[in-house]
């Protein structure tokens, strides 16, 4: 058999494993809780693997060695970055993950984000999960259709087919499992692929540390590299702070995803939080550490590639035979569905659950709202695969940035949740001052403040948008609770959080 033909027996046995999955958990999924958030039963591995996958996405295999193939042009961003979102992993799971989920189960047994803020706040008028669920339906929608194009990017790459095919087929089997399972469903999938992604990130640098000749071929290959190493960003012989700043400030967006915070509400029990923090952890710090080996060791073995980004895809296709050619290329493939998945059933539970049963049908029932979450599963798809369709987009337009600038607009919307979300989700859960007005106030101007930035990129703008939009929020949800008065059953609930928190 061909390369070719060995590959697509990987992939479509792979995606058979997938699909099967959202299969088994078809039937138990009984209530939009069991959707939504898997019914509060997720085990520490389960918890730890698909948090981390649906973290990372295509980025970890793709830009992340991308950018660090450039560190011999002067830029350590790719280090720093990888520094960065340890650390904010680290924090997120370690302060933030206990009490989420404590305080959501206080707060009404909340399931989704927006669902938290408006029991949290006592906010009746719907005004708080409205402007909440928006942003979610507004940035996955983008999000999600960009990892779309990513996906299919990749099956016309290996299979040589035409990118609409690849586009419908690759949001079929996304949407395949997603619909069924829900998010038990999404939650496994993701623990295997991101058990995938680990054993690529492995394998891969230990083949190519080989290939380079060991120790003294590596060397070798370094001194002939072009241009000088830094570990800090350098532009024009000073340390860029700019740059050191922005790419540490990654980290602060994930105190306000929400696609990675509902695993920390839905784990089975407070005390499993530690050893899944752990696992995490260990996961993190490897595979951040290893895709920044397989861009440096990529530079050495092929100093001159067009586009940095494909390093991993060329370097899997020229050390290994086929079948694991396949295996490690559909790595690739689990990173982008991992994110895409969750992405999904996030966007989804914002319309069933935050706009629907929330501001329209507060007594609609919960099969009623379980298929309604089904269904807006496949109308996003639908939408999102209508926005990337054309392969060749003109520029300026919608399509054209969501097509060409894939991880571009993914930092975007990072930024955008994270300046949104991050510091409400802070304050809500270690400030009991903080009140309903400076939750709004600070959703608002926050994500408000990074959108500007990433609009003015350039001069005093030229830093990350997340840290002004961080940074803001934060200021703004300060003062106006300084200026308005939080109810008083806000206080009784946050005191019985921090009582029996642990």
């Amino acid at each position: 058999m061909t390369q070719t033909v060995i590959i697509i027996i990987v992939f479509l046995a792979y995606l058979f494993i997938m699909i099967g999955i959202g299969i088994y958990f078809f039937r138990r999924n009984r209530s939009v809780s069991d959707y939504i958030l898997g019914g509060r039963k997720l085990n520490p591995w389960v918890a730890a693997m698909s948090t981390q996958a649906s973290d990372m996405s295509g980025w970890l295999l793709l830009g992340l060695p991308g950018t660090a193939y450039l560190l011999y042009t002067g830029t350590s961003e790719a280090i720093w970055t990888a520094i960065g979102l340890f650390i904010g992993t680290w924090l997120n799971w370690l302060i933030v993950a206990k009490r989420l989920r404590k305080y959501t189960i206080l707060c009404g047994n909340s399931l989704t984000l927006p669902d938290f803020f408006s029991n949290r706040f006592e906010d009746h008028s719907g005004i708080l999960r409205g402007i909440s669920a928006l942003f979610i339906l507004i940035f996955f929608l983008f999000y999600t259709a960009s990892m779309f194009s990513a996906g299919a990017k990749l099956f016309v790459t290996v299979f040589d087919i035409p990118y609409r095919t690849a586009l419908i087929i690759g949001g079929l089997i996304i949407v395949s499992y997603t619909f069924l399972g829900g998010f038990l469903a999404v939650c496994w999938t993701d623990t295997i692929q991101g058990l995938l992604m680990f054993a690529a990130l492995i394998i891969t640098p230990i083949v190519a540390y080989f290939k380079l000749g060991g120790g003294n071929g590596l060397a070798d290959a370094a001194s002939q590299i072009k241009g000088t190493f830094s570990f800090l960003p350098m532009a024009d012989g000073k340390v860029n702070v700019m740059l050191l700043i922005s790419s540490l400030a990654w980290g602060f967006g994930y105190f306000g995803q929400p696609h990675i915070l509902p695993r920390f509400m839905a784990i089975r029990s407070e005390k499993e939080i530690r050893p899944a923090r752990v696992i995490a952890m260990i996961w993190v710090l490897i595979t951040l550490a290893m895709a920044v080996v397989v861009g440096i060791f990529g530079a050495y073995l092929y100093p001159s590639l067009a586009d940095p980004e494909s390093v991993f895809m060329v370097m899997v296709t020229d050390l290994f035979p086929p079948v694991i050619t396949g295996i490690l290329l559909t790595a690739i493939l689990a990173a982008i569905m991992s994110t895409a998945d969750s992405q999904l059933l996030v966007a989804s539970s914002a319309v069933s659950s935050d706009i629907y049963s929330g501001l329209i049908n507060k007594h609609a029932s919960q099969k009623k709202l379980l298929w309604i979450s089904r269904l807006t599963v496949i109308a996003i798809s639908i939408i999102a695969i209508l926005l990337v369709s054309d392969p060749n987009p003109k520029e300026g337009t919608v399509m054209y940035l969501i097509n060409s600038s894939v991880f571009k607009l993914v930092a975007f919307a990072w930024a955008g949740f994270g300046s949104a979300f991050g510091p409400i989700i802070l304050f809500s859960l270690f400030w009991k001052r903080t009140t309903k007005p400076a939750a709004l106030a600070g959703i608002l101007s926050g994500g408000i403040s990074a959108f500007v930035w990433w609009l003015n990129s350039g001069g005093i703008f030229d830093i990350y948008e997340i840290v002004p939009g961080f940074l803001i929020s934060s200021l703004v949800i300060i003062l106006v609770s300084l200026f308005t008065k939080p109810n008083p059953s806000f206080l009784t609930t946050f005191s019985e959080m921090k009582k029996t928190h642990i």
